[in-house]
């Protein structure tokens, strides 16, 4: 089902002349074949999709808005030595997120389960991909202990795509959820999951019946970008697999995150938020792509804080419980923050760029 998009900006509007990243005319060497448990990024990870990714040479400058807080080193410090003595993963790091330090600095980590490769090959994400390894069968329980030990009170667990198993990793999930809730009573749980392709049926089984507090997953982008940018994903599937968990657990929360900045129009934005609302979707976060590396898909604008704005607007007016709108954003950035129904962050802006715009602030 899609919705009509509704139109809430004016198109006659300039918009911010931005340069387009310049091309790598470099000749590519062969992709390295897969090794069960070796990690493949960059060029390695995206050369067999089907729109390739051309390195760039000279990437986009970035706006004053794309900045975060600097928090406690020796914070960032403890809760990495804590997840390697427990051998486990983060999408934080996986991922390069910028908001790494914020997060850390504040005590807070989003945990990626079931190893650290992933089956699918998008070329916006920074975790690595492969043929991975075995389930660690204690990774649940030592989650759990993580989580008891940093006395957290929200927890995200997250995972990489695992297709090579039966139920999608499912049950790995589901056993994260019962030994988190087992050592943490008190704690809330938000589960970031895969698609589940050609499981779904069997994954929403094991989630319904070990539910966590909030079902999240990630469209990404609109369907227009999804064979460049998730060509192994399937948009209708991805809004499917959230309306069908909300139509099961209604009284769990849906959230859904995605990315602006790859080469969609404003316009396609809102309708993207008219699909994830006639799906039941209750949170949303929406953020700026930011390339990982030359050999990632490249950044085709920054957009403006102004234009977030607009999103949110439009989404509390399509009657979303939450949403999160920012240059910075990213899933489970302030989570707790966003379940309890708190406002989205402000972007950081210089003085001197405010009063370039002729806004006041700082």
């Amino acid at each position: 089902m899609t919705a009509t998009a509704v139109q809430t900006h004016n198109p006659l509007e300039p918009m911010i002349d931005q340069p387009k990243p310049k091309i790598s005319k470099v000749k590519r060497r062969k992709p390295k074949k897969l090794v069960k448990g070796e990690k493949m990024r960059g060029f390695d990870k995206v050369a067999r999709i089907p729109i390739k990714v051309i390195p760039t040479e000279e990437t986009i400058k970035k706006p004053d808005w794309i900045r975060v807080k600097i928090s406690s080193p020796a914070e960032v410090e403890r809760i990495k030595t804590t997840l390697r003595s427990q051998k486990l993963h983060t999408v934080c790091e996986e991922a390069a997120c910028p908001n790494l330090p914020q997060c850390f600095g504040g005590g807070t980590a989003t945990f990626m389960i079931m190893g650290d490769i992933c089956t699918r090959r998008c070329p916006f994400c920074d975790v690595a991909h492969g043929l991975p390894n075995a389930l660690d069968k204690e990774e649940p329980r030592h989650t759990a202990e993580t989580i008891q030990n940093l006395k957290l009170k929200y927890a995200v667990i997250t995972s990489v795509d695992r297709d090579d198993l039966r139920d999608g990793g499912a049950g790995h999930f589901a056993e994260v959820i019962r030994e988190s809730k087992a050592l943490s009573p008190n704690c809330l749980v938000e589960v970031l999951v895969p698609d589940f392709r050609g499981r779904v049926d069997k994954a929403l089984d094991i989630l319904v019946e070990t539910p966590p507090d909030v079902f999240n997953h990630n469209i990404e982008t609109v369907p227009r970008l999804y064979r460049a940018m998730r060509p192994e994903s399937d948009y209708q599937g991805s809004l499917d697999l959230l309306k069908t968990y909300k139509s099961r657990c209604p009284d769990i929360p849906t959230k859904c995150g995605f990315m602006v900045g790859l080469g969609e129009t404003e316009e396609e934005v809102y309708a993207l938020l008219d699909d994830l609302r006639a799906h039941d979707v209750d949170l949303i976060t929406i953020g700026q792509y930011l390339q990982p590396s030359k050999n990632h898909a490249p950044v085709d604008r920054y957009v403006h804080p102004d234009e977030f704005q607009r999103y949110m607007d439009y989404g509390k007016k399509i009657g979303f419980f939450s949403i999160w709108a920012g240059p910075m954003v990213r899933s489970s950035y302030f989570a707790d923050r966003q379940y309890y129904g708190e406002d989205c962050p402000a972007p950081i802006r210089s003085k001197r760029a405010l009063e370039k715009e002729g806004k006041v602030g700082c």
